[in-house]
């Protein structure tokens, strides 16, 4: 049987550390500038990737840490670097990768991985997956995350509008303002990272 409380648990979780309201903001400053097409499909891709890597996770999460020898707080200190790069990029402008590789990359990285399929959302996956109890909670587990990733998905996709409203001057002022939320993300995250290093320790 379908457990309600299950669902509900995980998706609220994966809410918040998802943060689709927040995601906006830094949707639109990497992908402004871009045809309309062209952006909807890096919504889509971005939401695919982060639902291919969630669900490789929640399968193998585990294993895959402990083949690696990784710990989840190395996960986090490793993904807080990486945002705290892009973000620093957001800041001074200095997104200018070459076109033809420019949509790829935005749309995986940091949209797909780190930033929607974080440190903070595998591991809730990880651990929803093995406390899950019997088939009507594994059920409710993969519920919550494909219902996640549909919220995601249309939070970006008519996003897009705001863009056309704002015009280029908004997309600067969106740029920076992403840029200081994504770095203070970043931060917390190597601080919550390096914090359970201290408390391993």
């Amino acid at each position: 049987m379908f457990d309600f409380a299950v669902f509900g648990s995980l998706f609220l979780t994966l809410f918040v550390i998802m943060d689709p309201p927040g995601i906006t903001p830094i949707f639109l400053a990497l992908t402004s500038g871009r045809p309309v097409k062209v952006q909807r499909a890096m919504a889509w891709q971005a939401v695919a990737v982060a639902f291919g890597v969630i669900t490789v996770f929640g399968l193998l999460g585990q294993q895959i840490l402990d083949y690696l020898h990784v710990s989840v707080p190395a996960l986090m200190i490793a993904g807080g670097l990486l945002l705290l790069l892009i973000a620093l990029d957001l800041l001074t402008g200095k997104n200018d990768e070459p076109k033809q590789t420019k949509d790829v990359n935005v749309a995986l990285v940091p949209l797909g991985m780190p930033l929607l399929a974080g440190p903070g959302a595998i591991v809730s996956v990880i651990l929803a997956v093995q406390h899950a109890r019997g088939p009507g909670g594994g059920i409710a587990v993969w519920a919550a995350i494909a219902a996640m990733h549909l919220v995601l998905w249309l939070t970006m996709r008519y996003s897009l509008v705001i863009i056309r409203v704002i015009r280029d001057g908004g997309v600067v002022l969106v740029t920076r303002l992403a840029g200081m939320m994504l770095s203070a993300i970043a931060v917390q995250q190597i601080i919550n990272g390096v914090t359970q290093v201290i408390r391993a320790a």
